[in-house]
């Protein structure tokens, strides 16, 4: 009995397949296969039960899991403890939002790479529902988005906010909210369906919302006189004092936007949760100034 077939094994378990195993292990489905038929010769028992559909646990599969988990926690605690940075070269697949990768990402990339010179690092930017989607679908190991994600195998450190501020063409100086196209997050996000409500609330049906999922178009809107912006101000500083566009106080601003490190806890990668944490040591300086 191996380590990887007990790695092996608790993923056919978690995923409920061997073809989803194999995807999330990187290895070709006749290797888990292979890796599942010894352990259980050498335990001289069935660990799992086929179907059409996929595969569940035996009652020895069930008792299986439980010392698996408790030795894969071990071996992560091991890695973390005496495992010396400089010898991680796994591969990290990371998702982030663009209000992120707009702006503290470059510097997290940088320390991360620092402190882990052979790690290989994959980025993916897409909107935070995209996100969650795959992260919860084991596609990616760290997603930095709009969050918390409220699941019971999900672990998530807050991030600093991002304030939200009101933006208009130079050549607009009042601009009418009732009327004027209010440029903002993608359709399907928490900025987006406060900012619908509200200024239903205030201004009546006809009030506009231009929803985009890119926040460099949603400025370049602005600025070309399309409508007026509530996006991020950590973006829109650049621009007003390019004098492209300029900020305006409308007397309410939305919420700011709480956006998390999020990874898969159950089970525990160390290395996912060190670089969790490091996200949020990063997003806290650049949110002070440092």
């Amino acid at each position: 009995m191996t380590l990887e077939q007990l790695r092996t094994f608790l993923w056919v378990a978690r995923l409920g397949g061997l073809r989803k195993a194999a995807e999330q292990m990187h290895v070709s489905q006749p290797a888990v296969s292979s890796r599942i038929s010894a352990l259980e010769s050498y335990l001289g028992t069935q660990l799992f039960l086929r179907s059409p559909t996929g595969v569940s646990l035996t009652r020895q599969g069930v008792l299986l899991r439980t010392h698996a988990e408790q030795i894969a926690g071990i071996v992560e605690r091991i890695k973390g403890d005496v495992m010396s940075e400089d010898a991680v070269s796994t591969l990290l697949r990371l998702g982030v939002a663009e209000t992120v990768a707009q702006t503290w990402l470059p510097d997290f990339l940088s320390h991360l790479h620092s402190v882990y010179p052979k790690l290989r690092i994959e980025v993916s930017v897409d909107i935070s529902v995209h996100l969650r989607e795959l992260l919860l679908d084991r596609s990616l190991d760290l997603a930095i988005l709009m969050g918390p994600i409220s699941e019971f195998s999900v672990d998530n450190v807050e991030l600093p906010p991002f304030e939200l501020n009101w933006y208009r063409p130079i050549d607009l100086p009042d601009p009418d909210l009732s009327t004027t196209p209010v440029i903002t997050y993608q359709r399907n996000s928490r900025p987006h369906r406060e900012l619908t409500r509200e200024l239903e609330v205030r201004y009546g049906s006809t009030a506009q919302v231009f929803p985009t999922n890119s926040l460099s178009t949603g400025f370049e809107m602005v600025a070309s006189g399309i409508g007026v912006g509530i996006l991020p101000g950590a973006l829109g500083t650049r621009l007003v004092e390019e004098n492209r566009i300029a900020s305006f106080d409308p007397g309410w601003n939305p919420s700011p936007l709480r956006f998390t490190a999020s990874f898969i806890g159950d089970p525990r990668n160390e290395l996912i949760a060190q670089a969790a944490q490091l996200a949020g040591k990063i997003a806290s300086e650049h949110s002070a100034g440092l």
